[in-house]
Formats: structure tokens, C-alpha cells, sequence
């Protein structure tokens, strides 16, 4: 089969597209045949390595992907053969403490599809049998493969983690990125009152149309300062900051007294410096969040499906020019996900 792949890490002239050998599923496998697929920060940061991750190489990167089973393995019987179906890509052990009071995010051996092990942007990748979700007729192959890890992500950052309510006021940094742009739309969804941060008109165009109130550019003034003007020096009740280092202070002072700083990620870097006296002062509560348990991930494709929500495609590119999509992500060009199509797609 074809397959994007590096042999080892660093910038992206690591990445290449050639042959890759077939893999036959194992005892709780499944093999599909991609339709399509879509690239994460996350790749990005699986590409340039990652402290404590060794992996085996050529590494196939890639979390998000959409088709059809093309066989499965030992031992699985809740997919068959035909079956239209996305990848939702966390692995969870099933046994552990966490596990077994369902808390399938906080496992002991918690891994992701991509990240810690071989990845789907391949023709004919396998994975876990527990990671497919099934995909009804009419959606969209495209839709299918962008939306399964930033909305599960951002669903359960604001409903579980968060607990978001109707009539309260939330802050997304980076709307135009796929955590962000999700949620944008799901914070609308619940009833709250959104106001979003990105770095062009055209991005803050976007992010109004995806459901935001109030769009803020951060490269022309800083948010914080505008978010306490707009409130009337109340702040928000809920910040989503996947961004880290670079704005993690200003996170903090666009929170209202009580307010939470919900995080999932850190792309500007992992060691902020942190105000403490405002967090204890002002008792704010800073909240950590990991993917989406399975029923997390059904309740927020279901509306995916439905077309309450939609994954918003910045670019669609054969996935020979994946390259080109780790450059679009890096310089923040665009707005929303890329999605790679198998060459063969235009065969």
C-alpha cells in the first residue's frame, strides 16, 4: 500500500509518500480502506518528536480517517466487511482502575492512533477494533475523517470537563484551528454567549459565521485587556486555551471571579509562567482535558451527523502532498481542517 511516513523526526522534509508493506489485522483489528482523512496539530508534533515517545519506524503518522472495513481481524465481531466507519483514535486498556469506573481518558495505558503508535494516513491502515465508529450513508467522507478528534475534544473540554452552561460566556483561543473551530460551534450549541480570538479578518469572519458573538484579532490588541472592556471588567465564566505558553497569562486574566481554564493542549509550549495569586484570589479553577470517552465521542458525532455541527475543510490535498498540509498548519494558513485523499481516490 501507499502511505505518508518519515523514518525519522524533524522538519517537513521527513515526510514522504511511497510504499508501505501491507498489514494483516491481528487479534482485535480491523483493516480499512481509507476514503479519506485529516491532519491534527498533533501531527505535527508526532513529526517533530515528542519527549518520552519512541517509535517504531517508518512511522505512518495520522489520527483522523474515514472508510470503508476492508477486513478484520480475530476476535472482532462488532464491524464487518463494507461497513462504513471513522476512527476515533484513543485506546484505552479496559481493566485498569480508571477504566473500570469509566473514565477511559484518564487509563493507565492511554495511547492514540498516530501519536504513540503507527497511524492512519495510509491506504489500507489497521487499527483497534474499539477505535471505529460507525459512519451513517449520506455523510460525507470528508466530514467523517475531519471531525472525529477535535470535536470529541472540545465536547468534552466544555460539556464534561467545564460544564458549560446556558447563558454563560466562554473565550476560544486560535478559533480557526480544529479544536478551536469546534469549539466555537459547540459553545454556541449549548446557549452560551462566545467570544473567539484568531488573526485575520477573513478567520474572524469565519469563526462569527461558525456561531461566535464577539471575535477579538490577537495580533492587533490583546485579548485579555478586550475581553474585561466587552464584559465591563467582568471577564468570562470559561476559557478554552489549547494554544500554552504564549497565552496563558492572559488566559487567566480573561476569567471572571470562579471561572475555568479548560486546556487540552499546549502548541506555543508546555511551561507558561502561571499567576498564582490571581488563580487563588480570584478562585479560579484551571481544568485539564484528554480526547473523549466513547459515549462522549457518539453524543457529539451524533450531531455531527445530524449536520448541527460541521467540520470546517480549509484544504482537501492528495495525501503525496501531506507535506504541503503540515506547512498549511504550521503557518496557521487557512481556517479549519485539512483533509488528505489517497492518490488512488484520483485514479
Amino acid at each position: 500500500m501507499q502511505a505518508v511516513q518519515f523514518t525519522g523526526h524533524g522538519d517537513r522534509g521527513v515526510v514522504e509518500y511511497g510504499a508501505h508493506p501491507d498489514i494483516d489485522p491481528g487479534r482485535g483489528e480491523v483493516r480499512i480502506e481509507v476514503r479519506a482523512s485529516a491532519l491534527n496539530h498533533l501531527d505535527i508534533w508526532t513529526r517533530r518528536g515528542l519527549p518520552g515517545v519512541d517509535l517504531a519506524m517508518p512511522h505512518i503518522p495520522g489520527s483522523d480517517a474515514a472508510g470503508v472495513v476492508d477486513a478484520v481481524g480475530p476476535g472482532v465481531s462488532r464491524v464487518a466487511p463494507g461497513d462504513r466507519v471513522a476512527v476515533s483514535a484513543g485506546v484505552h486498556c479496559g481493566d485498569c482502575e480508571f477504566c473500570r469506573a469509566g473514565e477511559f481518558t484518564q487509563c493507565v495505558d492511554y495511547h492514540v492512533v498516530g501519536e504513540h503508535t503507527r497511524g492512519v494516513h495510509a491506504e489500507r491502515p489497521v487499527v483497534p477494533a474499539e477505535t471505529l465508529v460507525p459512519v451513517p450513508e449520506g455523510v460525507g467522507w470528508e466530514t467523517a475523517a475531519a471531525a472525529p478528534l477535535v470535536f470529541q475534544t472540545a465536547w468534552r473540554m466544555l460539556v464534561t470537563r467545564a460544564e458549560l452552561r446556558p447563558g454563560e460566556s466562554v473565550l476560544v483561543l486560535g478559533a480557526s484551528g480544529g479544536v478551536g473551530h469546534a469549539a466555537v460551534q459547540i459553545a454556541d450549541y449549548l446557549g452560551a454567549t462566545v467570544y473567539a480570538t484568531a488573526s485575520s479578518d477573513e478567520k474572524l469572519a469565519y469563526a462569527r459565521e461558525m456561531g461566535a458573538d464577539h471575535t477579538i484579532d490577537y495580533e492587533a490588541e490583546n485579548f485579555a485587556e478586550r475581553i474585561r472592556e466587552q464584559t465591563g471588567k467582568r471577564g468570562v465564566d470559561v476559557v478554552v486555551d489549547h494554544v500554552g505558553a504564549a497565552t496563558w497569562q492572559d488566559s487567566l486574566a480573561s476569567l471572571a471571579r470562579g471561572g475555568r481554564l479548560v486546556t487540552c493542549g499546549a502548541t506555543t509550549g508546555p511551561h507558561p509562567e502561571t499567576d498564582i495569586n490571581r488563580i487563588f484570589w480570584n478562585q479560579l479553577s484551571v481544568i485539564g482535558s484528554t480526547m473523549a470517552t466513547p459515549g462522549e465521542v457518539d453524543e457529539v458525532l451524533e450531531l455531527v451527523w445530524a449536520g448541527e455541527l460541521e467540520p470546517r475543510i480549509r484544504a482537501t490535498l492528495p495525501m503525496s502532498e501531506a507535506a504541503e498540509g503540515h506547512r498549511m498548519l504550521e503557518e496557521r494558513d487557512g481556517f479549519g481542517k485539512v483533509v488528505l485523499l489517497p492518490d488512488s481516490a484520483d485514479a
